[in-house]
């Protein structure tokens, strides 16, 4: 029997490792390149439909409404808030009832921040508090309510002014009192207007004084936090400004806050005491303005110009992202949840984007009372007369 030869092949490990490396490096690029490919095309997808506008739209749901004389719509919370004289409703777009609250207000008004909703009567002395789940609590005040706010666990603070003179109180969210203070009109002004924090602990109050002929508004930053326990009256710091007035006060953060005069806007900014960021100076007097927690809004009358008004934007830092002149006349302009700017007036509505693209523009044949974003970019809710459509953009 013959013997049978072996041969001993010795592998080249380094020339193999070569071409692993060689074949993952070419998976890699190829992985990368596919990767960039597709981003471009997302890219290129997402600018197209920033830029893109729309002069129609598909109904891809409708619900009837029944409204009594004169309903007011807000957006709340991803869902609709309904409330006029006789009582509130939240609701969803197909006008299921989530809860309602039932009173009788001469005129009310309404804060909300984020799952929590105040309403109060002005000029009189209830205000009720709701959240997600429904009503909380009620308040009843001795003196007329000037101005109403909550934070995002139900704290209510309410404005109120009798004989000249302002008070502040406090509650929570079930109506239980918390604190109080009294403002003298001779000693320190007339009150204009207040703001709370997101998280109750922070407030913002706006006063006139008018002594001796000369106006001057102060800010007066009150903190009821530990820190805000060692200063006289809760106060951390107060800013006075001559020949000028603040009749509008507001949080747009938990930390920065914006005094919206007639002749500047002075953004502060502060966990503890707020200091000054940045002021805006408004070139013409101010027609309406508008903001949420991102961007502050601005709308000018334009003189000498083939367009009405001059719409402005800036971000929290105070910085113009966007100007856009246009004509149509309005008596709302707000951002929606998507940070798009709604002019509206009865008849006729237009959207536009932070790049000052008219995106949307249409006539209706029945009144407008709200226009409602949603998570896709072509999909709204409009609020019109008896109806509550979902539309697509087309």
């Amino acid at each position: 029997m013959e013997d049978k030869a072996y041969r001993v092949v010795k592998s080249d490990v380094k020339e193999m490792n070569e071409k692993i490396h060689k074949h993952r490096k070419k998976i890699a690029v190829w992985v990368v390149s596919v990767t960039m490919v597709l981003l471009i095309g997302a890219a290129g997808i997402y600018l197209y439909l920033q830029t893109r506008t729309y002069s129609e739209y598909e109904v891809l749901k409708k619900s009837e409404r029944e409204d009594s004389s004169g309903t007011h719509f807000a957006s709340y919370n991803g869902k609709i808030l309904k409330y006029s004289q006789d009582g509130a409703f939240c609701i969803d777009e197909n006008n299921k009832t989530i809860w309602n609250q039932t009173y009788e207000m001469q005129t009310p008004i309404i804060d909300i921040c984020e799952n929590y909703v105040a309403i109060a009567d002005e000029r009189g002395d209830k205000v009720y508090i709701m959240n997600d789940a429904g009503p909380c609590g009620e308040i009843k005040t001795r003196m007329p309510i000037q101005r109403v706010q909550v934070a995002n666990q139900g704290t209510v603070a309410i404005l109120m002014e009798q004989d000249g003179d302002g008070y502040i109180q406090l509650y929570d969210k079930s109506g239980t009192f918390l604190a109080e203070g009294e403002v003298h009109t001779e000693n320190n002004g007339y009150p204009l207007d207040i703001a709370l924090s997101n998280d109750g602990k922070k407030m913002v109050l706006s006063l006139l004084d008018v002594n001796g002929g000369n106006i001057k508004t102060t800010i007066t930053f009150y903190n009821f936090d530990d820190i805000g326990q060692n200063e006289i009256d809760n106060i951390v710091g107060q800013y006075s400004y001559s020949d000028m007035m603040f009749p509008k006060v507001e949080f747009l953060t938990n930390d920065i806050m914006a005094a919206f005069g007639n002749g500047k806007t002075v953004i502060f900014e502060g966990s503890q005491k707020p200091k000054v960021k940045k002021e805006i100076e408004a070139e013409k007097e101010i027609r309406s303005i508008f903001y949420n927690e991102a961007y502050l809004g601005f709308v000018f009358d334009n003189e000498n110009s083939e367009a009405s008004y001059n719409m402005k934007v800036y971000d929290l830092r105070g910085s113009e992202v966007m100007s856009k002149d246009f004509s149509m006349e309005y008596q709302e302009i707000s951002f929606l949840e998507n940070d798009e700017i709604c002019i509206r007036n009865d008849l006729e509505c237009a959207i536009y984007t932070l790049r000052g693209i008219e995106k949307y523009h249409a006539n209706f044949e029945k009144s407008i009372w709200k226009i409602i974003s949603t998570s896709k970019i072509r999909d709204y809710i409009f609020v019109v007369d008896g109806e509550t459509l979902k539309i697509r953009l087309k």
